[in-house]
C-alpha cells in the first residue's frame, strides 16, 4: 500500500486526504495548529462560502491560467457541492452564486471534514509543524519528536496570509529546498489603506455602493457592494473584490446612489448643512458637504464620485488569501513538481488566487482533487 503524507490540514489537505484514503490509499495528515481547518472554520465571514456557480478561470490569477482552467475543467461547482454533500449536509446558492451550507455555519464544514477523515481511519497529527523534507529510496518528513516515510507528499500548507491561522509562509521553504521557485507574494481579499484625512470622521459609516478602481485614466475593475469606512481607508465585500486589482497608487471612485441619478439627486439635496437629510447616511452627508463647502453641485459630484487614492493595504495579517507562491509551470497537471517525483502541491502554496465569493476555497478543493486522481 502507498503511503501518503499530507502536510497542510486546510481545507486543501483535508479534501486531498480524504479522497486519497476514499481510494484506499494510506494515509498521514500534519497539521502544525492544534485543531485541522482553523482558517476553513472562519471563511465566508463565517457563514462557510465553499464555492461559486460562475467558476471558471476568469476569476483566478496565475502564472499559468491555462492549466488553473484545466484543473477546473475536471471539478466544477457541482463537483464541489457533490463531494461535499457526499461526506454529509445540504449546500444552497444565494442570488450571487455563492454556495453555502444551508446551516450558514462554516465550522460545521470543518467538521464534516473531521468526521469524515475519522471515518475513513485517516491518521491524524495536530501540533506537528514539519521541519525539513529529504528524498532518498522515499521522502523523509521530519518534525519535532519524530519522521515519517512517506512514498508521497502532498504540500498544502498554505500560503502567507492570516498567520493567526499558521499560515506564515514557512512553507514554500520546504518546496524551495528541492529547488522550486516563489514568485513574489501579495496580500490580497484585504482592507485598502487611503490618507487617514480623506476618510477622516467616517470610521464605522457602511453603505451599498458602486466601486471603481482606476489606474490613471483607465477602469481596471467595478463592482457594486458592501463598503464600510475604517480609520486607515475602506473594508467592506466590495472592497475585498476590488483588493484583488486595485494597487498602491490606483484610485478608488464610490458612487454612494449608484441607482440614482445626478438628476434625481438634484431634485432631492437641499440647501444648507441639513440638505442631504435622507439622501445619505447623516454622518457621510455631513462630511461630503464640509469638503463641498456647501456647493450644492459639488455635493452631488461627489455623491456620484467619491476619490480616494490607495497608499496600501492593511498587509498579510488581515488578508484572507495570498497572491504568488509555488508557480504553476514548476507543476504538471497532476500539480506534482517537475523538480522532484512524487511531491505535489495543493492549494494557497501555489501561485493562484481567486476573487472574493468562494472561489479560493474551490481552487483548494479543485487543486486537491486534481492530486488525488494523480495519485489513486
Amino acid at each position: 500500500m502507498v503511503k501518503i503524507v499530507v502536510i497542510g490540514g486546510g481545507a486543501a489537505g483535508m479534501a486531498c486526504a480524504v479522497q486519497l484514503a476514499g481510494a484506499g490509499r494510506e494515509v498521514l495528515l500534519l497539521e502544525r495548529g492544534e485543531r485541522l481547518g482553523k482558517k476553513l472554520s472562519a471563511t465566508g465571514n463565517g457563514q462557510g462560502n465553499v464555492t461559486n456557480l460562475s467558476v471558471d478561470v476568469s476569476h483566478y490569477f496565475s502564472d499559468d491560467r491555462e492549466k488553473v482552467a484545466r484543473v477546473l475543467s475536471h471539478f466544477s461547482a457541482q463537483d464541489a457541492v457533490r463531494f461535499l454533500e457526499g461526506m454529509g449536509g445540504l449546500f444552497l446558492p444565494d442570488a450571487r452564486g455563492r454556495v453555502y451550507p444551508a446551516g450558514r455555519q462554516a465550522s460545521a464544514v470543518t467538521d464534516l471534514f473531521r468526521r469524515e477523515l475519522q471515518r475513513r481511519s485517516v491518521r491524524v497529527l495536530t501540533g506537528t509543524c514539519v521541519q525539513k523534507l529529504t528524498h532518498g529510496k522515499n521522502f523523509r518528513v521530519l518534525f519535532p519528536g519524530g519522521e515519517e516515510a512517506a512514498d508521497a507528499v502532498v504540500l498544502a500548507a498554505g500560503g502567507k496570509a492570516a498567520k493567526q491561522f499558521g499560515t506564515d509562509g514557512s512553507a514554500y521553504a520546504l518546496a524551495q529546498a528541492f529547488g522550486h521557485t516563489v514568485t513574489p507574494l501579495a496580500p490580497v481579499l484585504v482592507q485598502l489603506r487611503c490618507d487617514p484625512s480623506a476618510v477622516r470622521g467616517l470610521k464605522g459609516i457602511r453603505v451599498d455602493a458602486g466601486l471603481r478602481v482606476l489606474r490613471g485614466q483607465t477602469q481596471i475593475f467595478a463592482c457594486r457592494g458592501d463598503v464600510l469606512f475604517t480609520e486607515s481607508g475602506l473594508s467592506g465585500d466590495a472592497v475585498f473584490r476590488a483588493s484583488s486589482y486595485a494597487h498602491k497608487g490606483d484610485r478608488i471612485v464610490l458612487d454612494f446612489l449608484p441607482d440614482t441619478s445626478a438628476a434625481e439627486l438634484s431634485r432631492a439635496v437641499g440647501e444648507g448643512t441639513d440638505g442631504l437629510l435622507c439622501v445619505v447616511n447623516n454622518g457621510l452627508g455631513r462630511h461630503l458637504l464640509r469638503l463641498a463647502q456647501g456647493d450644492r453641485g459639488r455635493v452631488i459630484a461627489l455623491i456620484k464620485a467619491f476619490p480616494l487614492d490607495v497608499t496600501g493595504t492593511l498587509g498579510f495579517d488581515y488578508a484572507q488569501a495570498t497572491r504568488g507562491g509555488i508557480p504553476l509551470a514548476e507543476t504538471d497537471d497532476g500539480l506534482m513538481s517537475v523538480c522532484r517525483s512524487g511531491l505535489y502541491f495543493a492549494g494557497e502554496i501555489l501561485n493562484v488566487d481567486g476573487e472574493c465569493g468562494g472561489y479560493n476555497l474551490h481552487w483548494a478543493f479543485a487543486s486537491a482533487h486534481a492530486v488525488a486522481e494523480a495519485l489513486k
